[in-house]
């Protein structure tokens, strides 16, 4: 199970100082009463940023691992939030679809970064879609694009900013921003104890 472990460092300053040694949790989600054998249980690397780690702890009884994902990385993807988040508006501003993937090398072809693109897309739309429906206080009277909770926000990274404000709700949100397990045919959540990171993003020409 993923959890959020709230921090305000940058990916490069959590990487810096490895920060998942920091991590901590309180308790035992599964037994917030105490009294069982609920400890830390080492970490576990990200592909990207280089030299990351999510710190994991471990119940015996309830035979769970918890993950602690810092705020700044995307949750089931590889990379940040940020980077995340990044690609989707070059989409969006792009005034077509070439024009949209000019600065990626192309090495797994045309096709696959379009996808590659479409997926992040329809990530962060159906997430403030459903941010928008738990939380309309947080942007009222508007719709649910990344621009206009920027501007409800007045935050210049929106998705980082959301975890913080859907805390409450990340178990019931979807990947980049919440824990929620992807969902597959007939319905049933994929279930992990850690994280897998995903495919690497392709990388901008310099």
């Amino acid at each position: 199970m993923q959890l959020r472990y709230a921090t305000e460092l940058t990916s490069s300053e959590y990487v810096t100082r490895q920060a998942w040694r920091e991590a901590r949790l309180e308790r035992c989600p599964a037994h917030p009463q105490g009294g069982c054998r609920f400890a830390r249980h080492g970490t576990y690397a990200r592909v990207s940023p280089p030299g990351t780690r999510i710190a994991r702890c471990y119940c015996p009884e309830a035979q769970q691992t918890f993950s602690l994902l810092p705020d700044c990385l995307a949750a089931r993807y590889s990379g940040t939030l940020e980077e995340f988040e990044a690609a989707v508006r070059d989409r969006d501003g792009a005034p077509s679809l070439e024009a949209a993937v000019a600065d990626y090398r192309l090495e797994i072809g045309l096709a696959g970064v379009l996808r590659w693109l479409r997926r992040r897309r329809q990530a962060v739309a159906v997430t403030l879609t459903l941010i928008r429906g738990l939380m309309p206080q947080l942007c009222p009277g508007r719709g649910s694009t990344l621009a206009e909770f920027q501007h409800c926000l007045g935050v210049e990274w929106v998705l980082r900013a959301l975890r913080a404000e859907a805390a409450a709700h990340l178990q019931r949100l979807p990947p980049p921003l919440g824990f929620h397990p992807p969902v597959f045919r007939g319905g049933e959540a994929q279930k992990r104890h850690q994280q897998r990171a995903g495919p690497d993003p392709p990388v901008h020409n310099s």
